[in-house]
């Protein structure tokens, strides 16, 4: 990739709502949120994602060219145990391109240096190999299966619990860049 179209970390934007559109239109983002119907809809997940809604959770968009093709989010981050939740997509069009490992292991390793957190957790549905992969590349080890954890309509699904330490090796990925920081 060239320099201009090399991804890069940043807070969301007001004019990211039709990439947020764009990504929710994917059968498997239905249930990543509530429904994004139309421009208000996407312009509300933004608002709920922008840079430190709250001294607990960050939220990044992953940028290509000017276009936010993916998230990375980290939420519930606590002081007391050092320990905070990951959660990432990327849109259909951006997908296999190794973008959400990249991402969420540069999200990792600059709250790391951060210095106030120490253990990130995250977990997929075992019937998503593909996130659990991303899991794996960025990081993560597997701690084991919350059987039926999730429920969408009437339907139960295990999920796959999976964390990573500020004392883990680095994986071998490459970071990507973060800009625009407030």
């Amino acid at each position: 990739m060239t320099a201009q179209t090399e991804p890069f970390l940043r807070p969301w934007r007001a004019g990211d709502a039709e990439s947020v559109l764009e990504a929710f239109r994917a059968p498997d983002m239905a249930h990543q949120g509530p429904p994004m119907l139309d421009p208000s809809a996407a312009t509300r997940w933004i608002a709920d994602h922008r840079w430190a809604a709250s001294p607990s959770e960050f939220s990044f968009a992953i940028d290509i060219a000017g276009i936010a093709v993916g998230n990375v989010a980290v939420r519930d981050l606590e002081s007391r145990h050092q320990t905070g939740w990951v959660s990432y997509w990327v849109a259909e069009s951006a997908r296999g391109r190794g973008l959400a490992s990249r991402a969420v292991a540069t999200v990792c390793a600059w709250l790391f240096l951060q210095g106030e957190t120490f253990r990130l957790e995250l977990g997929h549905r075992a019937n998503n190999p593909a996130s659990g992969a991303v899991a794996a590349r960025a990081g993560f080890s597997v701690e084991g299966l919350q059987r039926q954890k999730l429920r969408y309509g009437t339907e139960r699904f295990d999920v796959v619990a999976c964390s990573r330490l500020a004392t883990d090796p680095p994986p071998a990925v490459e970071l990507l860049r973060i800009v625009d920081l407030p």
